[in-house]
């Protein structure tokens, strides 16, 4: 076979095999067929993923604690140094056993009342026989679930008023410009500022010796309530206004009724912005309602912090430490919870 170089001519309709470039290329395809390593399977990639997730934060708890524990010591303060994470564990066991043992001695007083009633009974004297509630003080887990049951009651109420305002505010800009000014004047007010109107206005009307609620519990919830209702109106009613026009123009081709527009298209459509909005009501709310616990002195985490801060005991910074790290952890694991409900709630909708 002949070789054709550059200055070569060719006739037409004759083919030019160039043995030189046909072997370039099949060199070159060689070199990158080994140059590109095979792609690592599904479960590689999985646990690379998995270890890059956890590796980070778990590095940076650790040297969050590690930087704690050094500069801890050197921090004085009129109740000591500063605790550091060794310290604050031991407190938070304590007050786990502080629990064991408040629920031991509450079981042993029904116990010991169930008997005392039970021989009463046999000694044919029914009126000595007694039905009193324990009344030993709450432990740290009894202000954890009172905290819970508050900011539970006092987030449902800001949902069930804040989502129907958000949804009219949406879908009517009469009604949303009327109620705009209103809501830009009242979201900022402190939850400090409102303690005191709510509790007047509940005591006044709370006059039962023994009501359905406690007193202070119904105002711990309706602080909560007023301060952390805004951001789910004002994101429910951003969402409800930034629906598709052409979705709203099908619901009046269809002829749909305001109940079934509302239920079919203004909803699903909407449920992004309202589970954002209730996240950030619920994060608004837990934080209002320590601070509000606090000043008045109601039953819950708050109380705790302060009782323990007027203590001032050696023990008494080691577990405010403690309480405030699970305040933090209760506030993350309700944000967590709001996200999940999210997800299936958008997973099942129908827009």
């Amino acid at each position: 076979m002949a070789t054709v170089y550059a200055n070569d001519t060719v006739g037409a309709g004759e083919e030019v095999s160039s043995p030189a470039t046909a072997d370039g290329q099949t060199a070159a395809a060689s070199v990158e067929a080994k140059a590109e390593p095979a792609p690592p399977s599904p479960a590689v990639q999985k646990a690379k993923a998995l270890a890059k997730g956890l590796i980070a934060p778990i590095l940076g708890i650790v040297g969050f604690l590690v930087l704690w524990a050094v500069l801890a010591p050197q921090v004085d303060t009129s109740l000591g140094s500063l605790p550091g994470p060794v310290e604050v564990g031991e407190q938070g066991v304590a007050l786990f056993e502080e629990y064991s043992a408040a629920k031991e001695a509450e079981g042993q007083f029904y116990a010991d009342q169930e008997a005392r009633n039970e021989a009463a009974v046999a000694a044919g004297n029914e009126g000595a026989v007694t039905d009193f509630d324990y009344a030993g003080p709450p432990t740290f887990l009894d202000q954890i679930i009172t905290s819970l049951q508050t900011v539970a009651l006092g987030f449902f109420l800001a949902t069930i008023v804040a989502v129907p305002i958000g949804l009219l505010a949406g879908l009517s800009k009469t009604f949303n410009a009327a109620i705009n000014p209103l809501i830009q004047i009242m979201k900022p007010v402190s939850p400090l500022a409102w303690l005191p109107i709510v509790t007047m206005v509940i005591s006044a009307m709370i006059t039962s010796a023994d009501p359905l609620l406690p007193k202070a519990f119904v105002i711990s919830a309706l602080v909560v309530m007023l301060c952390s209702l805004w951001p789910t109106l004002i994101n429910t009613a951003v969402g409800t206004s930034s629906i598709d026009k052409d979705l709203l123009n099908v619901g009046k081709v269809l002829r749909l009724g305001w109940f079934a527009k509302l239920t079919r298209l203004v909803l699903p459509a909407s449920l992004p912005y309202i589970f954002t909005g209730m996240r950030l009501s619920l994060g608004v709310g837990w934080m209002v309602l320590i601070a509000a616990e606090m000043l008045a002195q109601n039953p819950g985490l708050g109380k705790f912090v302060w009782d323990e801060f007027q203590n001032g005991s050696s023990q008494s910074l080691a577990r405010i430490m403690f309480a405030v790290i699970v305040i933090g952890l209760i506030g993350f694991m309700l944000d967590r919870i709001m996200m999940a409900l999210e997800a299936f709630v958008s997973k099942n909708r129908t827009v």
